[in-house]
């Protein structure tokens, strides 16, 4: 930020309250609907603050070619106002980063909220006070601001890892980060690229920069699971239609595993003959999505035989598609099952490579040993290259809360208290952290599910708690800590019963080096989650602490 922006920013905090009901990080889909939740609804007062200089969250930062939500657009939106969805219009299946950019912009401007947020501004430290009970919360702009409630929507990927790999600093050309894309764009025309990381943002970037670039090398150490999109199979008509039984849809996806609108099919792929399999396989594989998995069996995620079978189906697809045999088979995942990693949707991704210009070079086999100033050193070679993509995803889940250098009861630091992986309730809230809640935090189904379902529950269970607090005088909210350890036993539990623990994924911390392994997001599902939230509530919120300032805890 320049010294400007960074003036202007210190000018328009001074006019703001330096103490608030609530602090509220972040400017995405979360902060957004917190925000307005805040004012509108409980009538609090709130300071929000954003470190890009508007809203969007995922959306303002990850900007990479290709770039796009494999969540379809009709229900990857707010459904908390009905007049929003039925005059917002998507172009297609799935948005790209612009639209939905663009779709948050929207939702800012026609609620009026970017009134109530410091943009510019970075969370530095959050410092739980045990003598006001109140958060002190600093920000990069050199302000303290106390909140008796501390509320994040940091999102669940939003701190790059850039490897530090050896000589990257001595690189003579221009290296990025898929997830702090220039806004300018990048221009890969007659340049040598290449792309390290083959996960969610590689394999969108891929296909474009193929697209540009003179010549295009990536660097795969996983084979990847992948879906196609299938852009095409919906249209305008029935986008139109979708909005006839809104009701219906979100009813459906709230009570669903991941947030979305399928109804799984009652069948078993063992109970089927392999042409049969086969056939309805074929079926889901055009249709795309997510659907593949959530409208073909429903026990290719339980049983390894049945996984085995859409497993040896997608390699089938790969093979298909690639020409040369060779670098087929570099591409066909084999080490993890299908599922185990998030599940990718591709447009286009196997066919670059028969590209004459896309070269593929299996890094697990021949590992990259420095980066030259010139370009790229594996154990079998040499690449020379004017830009290097770093599509190697985030320290996720944890790694934007350590950041912010929060500090519960004693001082004791978040990144401590975490040490051994995250523990929470619910993935809401923290033991000796009060009045801190984070909106999808680990321990909720966050990154297994469709966001915005998942944020809205969040969002408006958070609210009700805040509603509650204010009707029984109670000041400090607070995870008990055997309900935080019992809950921790079933996450652990849920995701034992899974292939997801097979796998050497980032739902584990296995991109982070010395991260703790610990599975991190609650498989139960959507509909589980919701109705274990509600239970909560209910008997007048199982498992907190409530109590009023300067007495004992009751739970």
């Amino acid at each position: 930020m320049t010294s400007g922006a960074a003036g202007e920013a210190t000018m328009a905090a001074a006019t703001k309250p330096t103490e608030v009901d609530a602090v509220v990080v972040g400017a995405g889909f979360s902060g957004l609907y917190m925000s307005k939740k805040l004012r509108d609804d409980l009538g609090m007062s709130y300071r929000v603050f954003e470190a890009g200089d508007d809203v969007g969250g995922t959306w303002y930062w990850n900007r990479y070619p290709g770039a796009r939500c494999d969540s379809e657009a009709y229900v990857y939106c707010f459904s908390f106002d009905e007049d929003l969805l039925q005059e917002w219009t998507w172009s297609g299946k799935y948005p790209e980063q612009p639209e939905i950019l663009k779709y948050l912009q929207h939702v800012a401007d026609r609620f009026d909220l970017k009134s109530g947020i410091d943009f510019n501004t970075r969370v530095t430290s959050a410092r739980y006070n045990e003598e006001t009970d109140r958060w002190d919360v600093g920000t990069d702009q050199g302000e303290q601001v106390s909140a008796k409630f501390l509320i994040t929507g940091i999102g669940c990927l939003s701190t790059g890892q850039v490897p530090n790999i050896p000589g990257r600093d001595d690189f003579q050309g221009d290296w990025y980060h898929t997830g702090s894309w220039p806004h300018e764009g990048v221009d890969f025309t007659g340049k040598r690229v290449g792309v390290i990381g083959t996960g969610s943002s590689g394999v969108q970037s891929i296909p474009v920069i193929a697209e540009q670039a003179e010549h295009l090398t990536v660097f795969q150490r996983t084979p990847q699971f992948m879906i196609p999109a299938r852009h095409h199979t919906v249209d305008e008509h029935y986008l139109d239609d979708i909005k006839t039984r809104y009701d219906e849809v979100w009813d459906t996806a709230r009570h669903s595993i991941a947030g979305y609108p399928y109804k799984p099919m009652d069948r078993k792929a063992l109970d089927h003959t392999p042409e049969e399999r086969r056939e309805i396989y074929e079926e889901a594989w055009a249709e795309g999505g997510f659907r593949f998995s959530g409208t073909s069996f429903s026990d290719i995620g339980l049983d390894k035989r049945a996984n085995d079978t859409a497993a040896e189906f997608i390699r089938s697809k790969i093979r298909e598609t690639v020409e040369d045999p060779e670098t087929a088979e570099k591409l066909l995942p084999r080490d993890h099952p299908f599922g185990s990693k998030r599940t990718l949707i591709d447009t286009n991704y196997f066919e670059t490579y028969n590209r004459d210009n896309v070269e593929l070079v299996d890094i697990r086999h021949a590992p990259i040993e420095e980066i030259m100033p010139t370009g790229i050193k594996t154990e079998d070679g040499e690449y020379e290259l004017d830009i290097i993509v770093f599509a190697t995803g985030f320290d996720a889940m944890t790694g934007s809360f350590f950041r912010m250098n929060i500090e519960g009861r004693g001082g004791e630091k978040l990144q401590d208290t975490w040490a051994d992986g995250p523990k929470t309730y619910l993935g809401l809230s923290v033991a000796d952290y009060p009045n801190l809640f984070m909106i999808t935090g680990p321990g909720s189904p966050s990154v297994l599910s469709n966001m915005p379902v998942s944020i809205e529950q969040h969002v408006e269970w958070i609210s009700d708690l805040l509603e509650y607090t204010r009707e029984h005088d109670i000041d400090l909210v607070e995870a008990d800590p055997e309900a935080q350890e019992a809950w921790g036993a079933e996450v652990n539990d849920n995701a034992d019963k899974t292939f997801y623990p097979y796998a050497d994924s980032w739902y584990l911390g296995a991109n982070i080096p010395g991260k703790p392994r610990v599975f991190m997001p609650y498989v139960g599902g959507v509909g589980n989650y919701r109705k274990k939230c509600d239970e909560v509530a209910a008997a007048g919120y199982e498992g907190y602490k409530l109590e009023k300032a300067g007495t004992p805890a009751a739970s």
